[in-house]
């Protein structure tokens, strides 16, 4: 059974613009749920709603098969973490903590059990006593979430939590955040722009744009099979490359960007439309570093980052900047002229018009663990 279902779901300030359009999902129990968009998507707004801090402009909001529309926050059974935290500055980590639990008047005794399995649970254990100021970002943050794991409440909203972390600390805060949402089974909804917390963190993932969803899904299915343009884009870092394309019919040659020409294999040239304008797609790590038996073209390279353990390399490929992720470190210089091998099977397909995902990659998919 579904623990959270919108039906319909809309929002709009004044009914003049829509925030959010006719939002239709299931999120299980026990489901670590993403949300993703980019800034001013929906996605904060929609969570919002979820917490019934949003007013409801259209559709129903279940909980636990119940409409839940006209509910205050404190009837929802849900806690909720901040992006700033909203720890109380003259109040010890202690008494942030169990802020809710005095609120709600639970007794002396439960409270001190609580505080001291979330404190153990997330490490502040030495730090009760201290007020805000004195913790660093990430420990401010583990305080915010020991307050919600207090509660109790078997539903989790979290609406950009880490973003006000370092990339060591976000990286680090990720881990335990999945970690204590499977060990207390909380069905957890997670607000980011980030589609790298998006791909590490979800089991499920919506993108979300312009109030709009885009696609819901699995992480890697995303990420190997976007619905349409702007998940392709969104998703994957460095974003994939793009690039406008015509399978000429006769020739039985793709030509990428009045740039590039390839052979095209039969079983994947017969699902394409001929002689019109596609879209096409490539993620970094399928633009292969060429050898002198294979290579398809040689590419001018613009710029070279190097990465310890993968370098990428930046071609200009037509009017489109493209980026290649090889593994290992390669001693390449920008000027130089290098080989690639550059092969139809990895291609995605799109509707340039539409946008919309016409064929995914035939290679480049995992199974069994085995990339293929």
């Amino acid at each position: 059974m579904s623990q959270v279902e919108l039906l319909d779901l809309s929002k709009s300030y004044d009914k003049q613009k829509d925030i959010l359009k006719e939002i239709n999902l299931s999120i299980e129990k026990g489901e670590f749920f993403v949300l993703v968009g980019p800034s001013g998507s929906g996605k904060s707004t929609l969570l919002r709603m979820i917490a019934g801090l949003e007013e409801i402009s259209g559709g129903f909001l279940k909980m636990n098969n119940e409409p839940v529309n006209h509910l205050p926050p404190k009837d929802r059974n849900l806690s909720m973490v901040f992006q700033n935290y909203a720890l109380y500055p003259h109040l010890t980590v202690e008494q942030n903590i169990l802020f809710g639990l005095k609120a709600r008047k639970v007794n002396k005794q439960e409270q001190q059990k609580r505080l001291k399995e979330a404190a153990e649970m997330v490490g502040l254990t030495e730090m009760l006593k201290r007020k805000p100021k004195e913790l660093s970002g990430g420990q401010r943050q583990r305080v915010a979430l020991a307050r919600s794991i207090v509660s109790q409440a078997p539903l989790c909203l979290m609406d950009e939590p880490l973003s006000n972390l370092d990339a060591k600390l976000r990286a680090n805060m990720r881990i335990q955040i999945r970690r204590l949402q499977k060990k207390l089974g909380l069905t957890t909804i997670y607000v980011t722009h980030d589609q790298v917390e998006a791909m590490t963190m979800g089991d499920r993932i919506m993108v979300l744009n312009d109030g709009k969803i885009q696609q819901v899904g699995e992480p890697i299915t995303l990420y190997n099979e976007p619905a349409n343009l702007f998940v392709a884009s969104f998703i994957g870092s460095p974003k994939m490359n793009m690039g406008t394309a015509i399978f000429a019919s006769k020739a039985k040659k793709l030509t990428i960007e009045n740039d590039l020409s390839i052979s095209v294999d039969p079983a994947i040239a017969q699902g394409l439309p001929k002689d019109k304008t596609l879209t096409i797609g490539i993620r970094a790590e399928h633009l292969l570093p060429g050898t002198t038996e294979n290579a398809t073209h040689y590419l001018e390279v613009v710029n070279v980052e190097q990465l310890g353990n993968e370098t990428t390399i930046a071609f200009d490929v037509g009017t489109e900047l493209w980026t290649a992720k090889w593994p290992g470190q390669w001693n390449i210089q920008v000027g130089q002229k290098v080989p690639i091998h550059l092969s139809s099977d990895y291609l995605l397909f799109f509707d340039t018009e539409t946008g919309n995902l016409i064929r995914s990659a035939t290679h480049g998919k995992s199974q069994g663990g085995i990339a293929i």
